[in-house]
């Protein structure tokens, strides 16, 4: 382990995620982002079906109408505007999205300290080995747009250039001016994050400075957590953040948490009401994951853009649609009810009952979350599995979470693509004052 301390200098590294689009490569099978040839998207009950309800597909990707009928009712509000502080349920913004001042840095606030350090897999006991996906050069997540699904079962991508690897990343941990050594601190954990995280991280430590300062949040920690490496199945940071699974929150909890409080100088609370998660894509599925799995460790959850859909590797037949099934059925055919490990496949004890939130009687959970009118719609047309539209999938948690009773606040932006960075810097303020609402501030 490697450490460094620096102090804030009020951002963060460029992003190191943005959407598969984006990112393909002119030597490489590109990633899609409309209808996959193919798709079935007429008969909604017959396996896989695929809802273009409500989009111009004219767009890339598409882009969604808010009003569509599949979707819940939000409130749209006048452009510029964000909802009241603390409201509840679905709410429609933008096109325009202008930048808070709160998440500028000012020269007449104090700044907090960064303590950062590195860790790797090798020392690793929950995730020893890591994970490496052997992509063709120059050509990111290559590998997921040249593989092939099962037979007859487009949710089951089959990745076979996966191995044994090592990684290393940095872990960067923000302790405001304010922090009296010794005291407990609330906390917020961060996935992408680290000397290679995204641009939400870069805006939190400024926008943490300012309304610490006024008093509007509690004095807290804020640390951010590097993805493992890569992305999207068969990578390390597809293994760690698309799982359905508590073993993230169970590795941040036993091997990171430590090393925090170690490297940081600072203790830092068990109270699961002063503890939240956030993050971007599937970082953002990842934090709400933490709390599903572990509300006695965290009850807050801020996620841009979230990946509740069918991103989980390996395919797992007791659980096949991932995240898609914290909202919503399996939409495939009925098959054997199987548990998979990366070499293992075993009858399952149980069903998982999916949707997971319809099933599972109320959790202590407080979620804020937004997704763009032309988000991500079947990056991998490898995969016409009626579960990869984000827009969708962010709907329908929604739609659950209101009828189970949660406290949630779901933003849904126009002109906004994947963890769109203007909307970001619009409402992150907002969004943290939400997400804290009824925690002391000092």
């Amino acid at each position: 382990m490697k450490n460094r301390s620096a102090i804030m200098a009020g951002a963060l590294l460029a992003a190191a995620y943005i959407g598969p689009a984006a990112m393909a490569q002119p030597a490489c099978v590109g990633a899609g982002a409309s209808v996959p040839a193919g798709a079935n998207t007429t008969d909604r009950s017959a396996p896989f079906f695929i809802d273009p309800t409500g989009m111009d597909l004219d767009t890339s990707p598409p882009t969604r109408d808010p009003s569509n009928p599949r979707y819940p009712h939000a409130t749209e509000l006048s452009n510029g505007m964000l909802p009241p502080g603390g409201a509840e349920g679905n709410f429609i913004i933008g096109p325009t999205h202008k930048a808070a001042p709160e998440t500028v840095a000012q020269d007449n606030v104090p700044h907090g300290t960064i303590h950062s350090f590195t860790i790797s897999s090798k020392d690793s006991v929950v995730y020893n080995p890591g994970m490496i996906r052997d992509d063709p050069a120059n050509c990111r997540n290559g590998s997921i747009y040249a593989s092939h699904h099962a037979p007859g079962d487009p949710s089951d991508l089959i990745v076979t250039t996966s191995h044994p690897g090592n990684w290393e990343r940095t872990i960067d941990v923000y302790v405001p001016a304010q922090y009296v050594p010794g005291t407990e601190a609330p906390f917020i954990v961060f996935g992408d994050g680290g000397a290679t995280g995204s641009y939400p991280g870069r805006d939190l430590f400024a926008t943490l400075d300012n309304l610490i300062q006024q008093h509007r949040l509690p004095p807290m920690v804020a640390i951010g957590i590097a993805a493992g490496g890569q992305d999207a199945q068969g990578s390390e940071r597809g293994r760690e953040y698309d799982a359905v699974s508590g073993t993230y929150a169970e590795w941040v909890e036993r091997e990171v948490l430590p090393l925090v409080e170690k490297n940081a100088g600072v203790r830092l609370t068990r109270n699961p009401d002063g503890r939240a998660t956030m993050g971007i894509s599937s970082s953002g599925a990842a934090a709400f994951t933490m709390a599903w799995f572990h509300p006695e460790l965290y009850h807050r959850v801020l996620a841009y853009s979230p990946t509740m859909v069918n991103q989980q590797w390996p395919h797992d037949t007791s659980l096949r649609g991932g995240a898609w099934e914290y909202h919503d059925a399996w939409p495939g055919p009925a098959g054997p009810n199987l548990s998979v490990t990366v070499n293992t496949v075993t009858p399952a004890k149980s069903s998982a009952g999916a949707p997971l939130i319809t099933s599972s009687p109320p959790k202590p959970i407080r979620f804020w979350f937004e997704v763009g009118d032309h988000d991500l719609f079947y990056p991998a047309a490898i995969m016409p599995d009626g579960m990869h539209d984000w827009v969708l999938a962010d709907e329908r948690m929604a739609t659950v979470l209101a009828a189970k009773g949660y406290h949630y606040q779901f933003v849904f932006a126009r002109n906004a693509g994947h963890v769109d960075r203007p909307t970001v810097a619009q409402t992150l303020p907002s969004a943290l004052e939400w997400l804290w609402k009824d925690y002391p501030a000092r």
